[in-house]
């Protein structure tokens, strides 16, 4: 499995279905995401179990997502008039609704090749990533195909990287917004543990 963070998000073109459902045959990632950071979020297949369930609560907190300025994609081996079908289909009947925000077929399976995520049987295992304005990767966590990811862990690490970016403090464990920062100095590591160690 490859280590990304560190590295720029592998850019890719793909055909996608967007949030109010129009048909993009070259969606690019770099293109839809200039200037702002993002989440990309790999999953196995349309009309399955786990699946629709993250896709849900992506968009169930993806105004949170926005206020923040960042962009959620959703990638499967999938073609998008599959994706728009499952838009279709009622949450009662295992769709997953009106999700507002694009969802990319990968049908080649390049772009999960690109991001070493696919799973033996070529469908790809549940990788997220939180990627920075610059176009770097600086958060990954691949699941394997059973294992439900948790949407609200992925906004503790926007935040925490926007606290970064905006204070130059580092987050140390645990920390949510809010939550006081560390000066990444001997002194600053002091300084945090003295106060706040009894509570991590």
């Amino acid at each position: 499995m490859a280590v990304l963070v560190g590295k720029p998000a592998p850019d890719f073109t793909a055909a996608a279905v967007l949030g109010d459902n129009s048909i993009k045959e070259d969606f690019t990632l770099s293109e839809h995401i200039k200037g702002k950071s993002a989440v990309i979020f790999f999953y196995p297949l349309d009309f399955t179990f786990v699946c629709p369930s993250e896709l849900i609560a992506f968009d169930h907190r993806l105004a949170e997502f926005k206020a923040r300025g960042v962009e959620v994609i959703g990638i499967s081996i999938d073609s998008h008039f599959t994706h728009l079908a499952w838009k279709n289909t009622p949450v009662d009947k295992g769709g997953i609704g009106q999700v507002g925000y694009p969802l990319v077929a990968d049908i080649k399976h390049d772009i999960c090749k690109a991001y070493d995520v696919e799973a033996d049987g070529g469908v790809a295992y549940r990788g997220s990533f939180l990627i920075n304005k610059d176009g770097v990767v600086v958060h990954q966590v691949v699941n394997d195909l059973p294992l439900g990811r948790d949407i609200d862990e992925m906004l503790r690490m926007v935040d925490a990287l926007q606290f970064f970016e905006a204070h130059g403090e580092v987050c140390p464990a645990g920390w949510k917004k809010g939550k006081a920062g560390m000066n990444a100095s001997p002194e600053g590591v002091a300084k945090y543990l003295a106060e706040n160690a009894s509570s991590l």
